[in-house]
């Protein structure tokens, strides 16, 4: 009987059925980090538990990590307690930690798949929304709370529900300018930031076929964004081939024997969908959040929509949105003008959008009062960009070269928006005091629009600045 790759997935990983109709699910790789796992540890302690299978926990400091000056201690009292927190936990529990200076250190979403830990066909859970970023590689990935971190600590397993599955097909060529950022806001836009409740999303078709694994990353890590807790693409050439000599993977023959067992995993020919949904990637054009959530987006020639236009129970999000971001229906996003240009996140900090961003850049300079950050993913993104000059490209042109870290994605770290700045940000979220000022403002986009918007000082069409 055809199955997709959920449904194998699900049944080689589950445990028993529970009473509640839910699966215990046995999770394969466990990542953590120092923000949502102090408490976690602290109820194993209070249980007097253990952690089940150390060998499957891995950790890295990401959050709240200053990327100015990563000189410990910190000049944040919390964050200096959290990382000694994490430090610790992972001393005491026999835990691998990727620390500061490590070679290893970044964002916990980005680390994992350049240490070859994400793999086809596995489960891999995270106290992080943005977990569905592991799925590019065909694995089950998904973001839990604190208290599902201590069940996963002490047990490796989690009670879940099986979701409905729905096959999200881009076909096409996708225009020169345009990118996996603009693909997936275009999903959201469509389906809804509430439309994959209850679902997870199988990306399929040419377009995702054509895509690096970076790109499929992107893709992946804004499913949540939609609604969907695991968002995935069956595994492939391009899959292995990454994979191919990354520590954490099978080696040598292993690695051709684990090819043979991956390429299983895909989901089969004629396997049921409870949903599908299809796109276009030759129609699009980039994509600029106008909002207060990732599903508040338009092209950035397209104007921003009549709240009066869209379905009812839509309207009062649109004029809320509005209001605060200080907006008008009818408005074109094209001129206007930013603040702060954040190039970094889960969703872009690896070196393939470091390239495309310092292409747009090369050259030219930041304009006058735009305060322009660059923050690599990870230790080891930050060695590859500088082996090809990547940081001296930015610096010349105006941008602030960071330490790798989550840095403006999320108000947990000294990098900040203040008052009602206007932030033209690679990441992947809008809300209200996400950048750590309540009346900040986000504008999402592609690293390669942040780029054109912080040599500008507003948003242009990127397309006009590509050579």
């Amino acid at each position: 009987m055809a199955e997709t790759l959920l449904e194998k997935v699900w049944r080689l990983h589950t445990v028993r059925e529970l009473p509640s109709g839910q699966t215990q699910l046995f999770i394969g790789v466990h990542l953590i980090h120092e923000v949502t796992s102090p408490q976690a540890f602290s109820m194993l302690r209070e249980l007097g538990l253990k952690v089940r299978f150390p060998n499957r926990t891995f950790a890295t400091i990401d959050h709240i990590v200053p990327t100015d000056s990563q000189a410990r201690p910190f000049a944040d009292e919390l964050a200096e307690q959290m990382t000694v927190a994490l430090m610790k936990n992972c001393r005491d529990f026999g835990i691998t930690l990727f620390d500061l200076g490590s070679g290893r250190q970044g964002i916990v979403h980005v680390i994992g798949p350049e240490l070859g830990l994400t793999q086809p066909g596995m489960t891999i859970a995270c106290g992080d929304s943005h977990t569905s970023t592991h799925g590019a590689f065909g694995a089950l990935a998904f973001g839990i709370g604190t208290s599902q971190v201590r069940d996963v600590l002490a047990t490796q397993c989690l009670a879940m529900s099986k979701p409905k599955l729905r096959r999200v097909v881009v076909e096409g060529t996708l225009p020169r300018g345009v990118y996996a950022k603009d693909i997936i806001l275009a999903i959201i836009r469509r389906l809804g930031v509430k439309g994959g409740v209850g679902y997870a999303y199988e990306y399929a078709g040419s377009t995702i076929e054509a895509m690096t694994m970076e790109e499929r990353m992107t893709l992946c890590n804004m499913t949540i964004e939609g609604g969907a807790r695991i968002g995935y693409v069956n595994p492939d050439r391009t899959t292995f081939e990454y994979l191919r000599g990354r520590p954490f993977a099978p080696q040598g023959e292993a690695f051709e024997r684990a090819i043979q067992w991956w390429q299983q995993i895909a989901s089969d020919p004629g396997a049921h969908y409870d949903d599908e949904a299809h796109f276009d990637a030759s129609a699009l054009q980039p994509m600029v959040t106008w909002g207060i959530n990732p599903g508040q987006s338009v092209g950035v020639s397209e104007p921003i929509p009549n709240p009066e236009e869209v379905p009812e129970a839509e309207r009062a999000a649109y004029w809320e949105a509005l209001e605060f971001m200080s907006f008008k229906p009818g408005q074109l996003m094209l001129g206007t003008p930013i603040d702060v240009a954040f190039i970094g996140s889960c969703t872009n900090s690896r070196l393939s959008d470091l390239r495309v961003a310092a292409e747009v850049v090369r050259g030219r300079k930041v304009a006058r009062g735009v305060r322009a950050l660059v923050v690599p993913g990870s230790e080891a993104v930050a060695r590859a960009a500088e082996a090809e000059g990547l940081h001296e490209i930015f610096q010349e042109a105006g941008f602030e070269w960071r330490k790798p870290g989550c840095s403006m994605c999320l108000g947990m770290n000294p990098d900040r928006l203040r008052g009602r700045e206007i932030c033209a940000s690679s990441s992947n979220r809008n809300f209200k005091g996400r950048q750590g000022s309540p009346t900040g403002r986000t504008l999402l986009m592609s690293p390669a629009m942040v780029a054109a918007a912080a040599i500008a000082g507003e948003i242009v069409d990127v397309r006009e600045m590509l050579r």
